[in-house]
């Protein structure tokens, strides 16, 4: 099983000169966790909701909302994305993709080939295949055992 059969191909993207309200609302309306960053096209970064909940300072000052999407209005994503980020090819393994996001702690790869960014895998992605695999062991236990003669 490759990277290919199990990322998701409809990706949402902002550019790096976007401001962290933007991401904010599109994280929260889409319930998406990581958001790739480009900058003239190309992979720069990637913002986590872990690195907006880090940006909001209301978690801190207890700011009223309006008050948290004026400050996050203020704040561009290169701020506070996490740049360098580990990719994957399509031709990559699912079994290589989960040992790289178990060793680095990462929640997601994006997927990058020839240089374009082509989709995104995450542990959701890999923890719902694993289920599809319990899901066929559990079924094969079912089955009478063939005695082959």
């Amino acid at each position: 099983m490759y990277v290919r059969d199990l990322m998701q191909r409809e990706v949402a993207t902002l550019d790096a000169s976007d401001r962290l309200d933007l991401a904010d609302d599109i994280m929260r309306l889409g319930r998406i966790r990581h958001l790739p960053i480009l900058s003239g096209g190309r992979l720069v970064g990637i913002l986590s909701q872990r690195d907006l909940f880090r940006a909001a300072v209301s978690s801190v000052l207890q700011l009223a909302r309006p008050a948290e999407r004026e400050w996050l209005g203020a704040v561009p994503i290169a701020a506070v994305m996490t740049p360098n980020v580990f990719t994957v090819g399509p031709e990559t393994s699912v079994r290589r993709a989960v040992a790289i996001m178990i060793d680095r702690k990462i929640g997601c790869l994006p997927v990058v080939d020839r240089g374009e960014l082509v989709g995104l895998v995450s542990e959701t992605d890999c923890l719902g295949y694993l289920a599809h695999v319990l899901d066929i062991a559990g079924e094969k236990e079912l089955l009478p055992e063939l005695h082959t003669s």
